[in-house]
């Protein structure tokens, strides 16, 4: 499905383009070009088709298209989906009862047109940042399929990277959309913390759980975002996209955010600075302990959440989820308090820069996917796990509760001379503006795709040898 989401929209709008058709076509290609990447996890022909069919008699009956009309998506395998059982990537649930309504945003995008035709690939309860799920396999990079998705919405990311689905949606508590997105070449947005409805959504974290959009735009993110935030208006495709900040007052972040990073990052983030005026560096304080505090949360909400079945159906969790589940659900409540006040003081340090600055930039992860065969990052000159390490830019900006749009770099910054193994593959940035404030972020970010600065295309997949 190579066609983004406004060109699809408005094409069944216009009525040059049947939602059957589209949908269809969409199936058949999630059936044959899904081997290898591993992305999806079960497809919705019957219920898709039906919808495709009730959407073409709406509008054939003189009804106003919705926005998302006839625009297939995918969704994280822990969103409700009517008549499923939500599996969160995991066997645990699968005894469990189907559930018996949509979850909340997926109901949204279906009233304002789309159609949902698959669930997708995701570490297990959302616990990591690779896609390596033990129950369900491993998702592969479109980019490179010996390589890392991301995750843990690494399935939403590799199938709207490989042109499978032209949106789809992942939850993100530590970074795990902005991850995918950065190594899988796509544009995800984590919004502000509680804009976006739960209902329906298994949790991970619930004090820092979000969930968001996967496009291959900037436009599509926007329209797509509109759709699932009842406070927003839907964009008016001749306006200045920038217009609502004329000038944004930016900053990139300094410190701990400008260390590690893979050479061909940091030229594209210079760059960005560059085309955006400003070389003002910002260091935030505390960085390593913020990140400290998100895993304790983490891990001590996590495990709670599923000590009782723990308990009883331990045998049917990947042991190394299980094992980190009873390690936070061990932690001591006094340590887990003294991690939510300090996230109370860090969140003031970062609401308090936007007094000066509208947008900060970050990387969103210190480089290209790693392999999967040699999962490490080099990290203050030691080799780490890449498991536990993707998050290191994103895991200390979840504990502000921020609106955070991840946004691949053009392929230009990466070296394509052949010299390097890891040329050509995709490098990200995070875009970070104050509470509510997605419109600047996507504004801006539309503005510097049409012009260049980010943006990239999607992956060729299958691979040509």
């Amino acid at each position: 499905m190579r066609l983004g989401v406004q060109a699809l929209a408005e094409s069944v709008a216009s009525g040059r383009a049947r939602a059957d058709d589209i949908i269809r076509a969409t199936v058949d290609d999630l059936t044959q070009r899904d081997q290898g990447l591993n992305a999806v996890t079960r497809v919705l022909e019957t219920r898709a088709l039906d919808a495709a069919a009730a959407e073409d008699a709406r509008l054939d009956e003189g009804c106003t298209p919705g926005l998302l009309a006839g625009v297939p998506f995918g969704v994280k395998d822990l969103f409700d989906l009517e008549g499923l059982v939500t599996t969160a990537g995991s066997m645990a649930l699968v005894d469990t009862a189907p559930a018996m309504q949509d979850a909340a945003i997926v109901t949204r995008l279906i009233q304002a047109g789309a159609i949902p035709v698959a669930t997708l690939n995701m570490d297990e309860f959302a616990y990591g940042f690779v896609t390596e799920n033990a129950h369900y396999g491993r998702t592969a990079n479109p980019h490179a399929p010996d390589r890392l998705a991301g995750g843990s919405s690494g399935g939403s990311a590799a199938s709207v990277a490989a042109g499978l689905l032209p949106f789809s949606l992942g939850s993100d508590t530590n970074g795990s959309i902005r991850v995918p997105a950065s190594l899988c070449g796509v544009w995800g947005l984590r919004p502000t913390y509680g804009r976006l409805p739960l209902d329906g959504v298994y949790p991970f974290s619930t004090s820092l759980d979000t969930i968001g959009p996967f496009t291959r735009s900037a436009v599509d993110l926007r329209l797509v975002f509109t759709a699932m935030d009842a406070t927003q208006q839907p964009p008016d495709p001749g306006a200045n996209s920038g217009a609502e900040i004329d000038r944004p007052r930016v900053a990139r972040l300094g410190g701990w955010f400008a260390k590690n990073l893979d050479l061909h990052l940091e030229v594209g983030i210079r760059r960005l600075m560059d085309r955006l005026g400003s070389q003002d560096v910002v260091d935030l304080p505390e960085v390593a302990r913020a990140r400290a505090a998100a895993f304790l949360i983490t891990a001590a909400e996590g495990g709670n959440l599923h000590l009782p079945r723990l308990r009883t159906h331990s045998h049917a969790y990947d042991p190394a989820t299980r094992d980190r589940l009873l390690a936070g659900a061990l932690l001591p409540s006094g340590a887990v308090l003294q991690a939510h006040r300090f996230r109370a003081w860090f969140r003031e340090k970062i609401h308090d820069i936007f007094k000066t600055y509208d947008i900060l930039i970050a990387p969103a992860t210190p480089g290209p996917a790693p392999l999967q065969a040699n999962p490490i990052l080099t990290i203050d000159n030691q080799q780490v796990p890449a498991r536990a390490n993707l998050g290191l830019f994103t895991q200390p900006l979840s504990l502000a509760g921020v609106p955070v749009l991840s946004a691949p770099l053009p392929s230009s910054c990466a070296d394509d001379s052949g010299n390097d193994d890891t040329a050509g593959m995709p490098l990200g940035v995070q875009l970070i503006a104050a509470p509510g404030q997605e419109e600047h972020l996507l504004s801006l970010a539309i503005t510097l795709e049409k012009e260049g600065f980010l943006g990239r295309a999607a992956a060729q997949w299958p691979v040509k040898s």
